[in-house]
């Protein structure tokens, strides 16, 4: 029972095991490989699909980073590949209806395997695409920016609105350090956000699970808890971008996505936080904006919502208190990792921010601390202090 957290990280991707938490939990990801020079490990990901042609997917950015070798050593193995390249210009790809409908208009019917090489956009149009076509994928990371690349959710815009769309896991997931370290530094910053803002997520799960009655696991919980503690313990590295603290930041990301394949639910890594950077994106979106990397804006929300746990201490059992984060450490975090710390670092108008506070639980039905400050008749109130703490009263 539980045989998980004895488990490797390559060994998660295939493992099946029953849970003290009472269900049965498995994961389907062929190849999970992730460390230092494993990038020539494509053809043995591939290897299975050989007979068919694949699709890779990339944009001018991932294409510089990572792609051209990707696809130097699949067609020197002689493998068929259609090379599709995006153009996101100088900024980073919106994963919208115009990208969808371009990659799914390049799948050729003697298609047998996608794969994508980059991180949050890319993958999640890929695993889309993987889901409503049935074509297995691989995701080749370029960045330990986000926690989606073993996740079965692909987050994408429609009609200006984020939505989780259910999709797939990925057939095979290829991270080697040696690309990811010299990813832009705004990336790890992005990918340090996305992994604190599981220190707000999980208070939130444990709200929701004694306030609301929601079910919990323990042992997913003490996944992500590992993870997490091993990127700290290393945080000034990142800044740094030495060898181990990237390993251990890629490491936590898709530790936090085996944890929500396992339960089928993004509760382990995804909670309050997520929803205010989920509301200022679409906002964003919506003006034309650049909508700022997720894990950058999830990062800059951790505190936000620690401080309205503190806020709202006297309505929360205590035990709950005592996993929730102080807003102080978290900001201390993200400082040390030289990542923005206040919504205004990142263009969001006192207004946004306001609105995001008074609406962020009606970006996703789940209950959480913002929620909890609905029912309670408090969060006019919280919004109002919060705004004026940041933005002067």
């Amino acid at each position: 029972m539980d045989e998980i957290l004895n488990a490797t990280l390559e060994e998660m991707g295939t493992i099946s095991f029953d849970c003290s938490c009472g269900k049965h939990h498995q994961m389907s990801i062929e190849k999970l490989i992730m460390g230092k020079g494993v990038l020539s490990r494509i053809c043995e990901i591939a290897e299975p699909f050989r007979n068919g042609k694949i699709l890779m997917v990339s944009d001018n950015h991932t294409y510089d980073a990572a792609g051209e070798k990707v696809l130097e050593l699949l067609e020197g193995d002689e493998f068929q590949v259609k090379n599709l390249i995006l153009d996101s210009g100088d900024g980073i790809l919106i994963p919208d209806e115009s990208v969808v409908g371009k990659v799914l208009l390049n799948v050729e019917k003697e298609t047998n395997l996608l794969i994508g090489v980059g991180s949050g956009s890319i993958n999640d149009t890929v695993k889309y695409i993987s889901s409503r076509t049935k074509i297995p994928y691989v995701i080749v990371c370029t960045a330990p920016s986000m926690d989606g690349y073993v996740a079965d959710g692909a987050p994408l815009i429609l009609e200006g609105r984020k939505i989780s769309f259910e999709a797939t896991l990925p057939y095979g997931v290829l991270g080697d350090t040696d690309i990811m370290k010299h990813a832009p530094q705004r990336m790890i910053q992005a990918g340090f956000g996305d992994v604190l803002g599981k220190l707000t997520a999980l208070a939130d799960w444990k709200l929701a699970k004694e306030l609301n009655g929601d079910y919990y696991c323990e042992t997913c919980v003490t996944l992500v808890e590992r993870a997490l503690l091993k990127v700290i313990s290393r945080v000034d590295g990142l800044a740094k971008r030495e060898d181990e603290a990237i390993l251990f930041l890629i490491e936590a990301l898709n530790l936090t996505g085996v944890a929500m394949g396992l339960l089928g639910i993004s509760r382990p890594a995804s909670g309050a936080e997520h929803m205010l950077s989920h509301y200022w994106e679409m906002d964003f979106i919506a003006k034309g904006k650049f909508p700022e990397l997720h894990g950058i804006k999830v990062g800059i929300a951790t505190p936000i919502i620690a401080e309205i746990f503190d806020i709202m201490k006297d309505d929360i059992p205590k035990e709950i208190m005592e996993d929730a984060p102080q807003k102080e450490y978290c900001e201390d975090l993200l400082r040390r990792v030289e990542a923005p710390v206040s919504p205004r670092e990142i263009g969001i108008d006192r207004e946004l921010f306001y609105q995001s506070i008074l609406k962020g639980n009606t970006v996703r039905n789940r209950y959480s601390i913002l929620q909890l400050a609905v029912d309670k008749g408090k969060i006019n109130e919280i919004a109002q202090q919060v705004t004026n703490r940041i933005y002067g009263s």
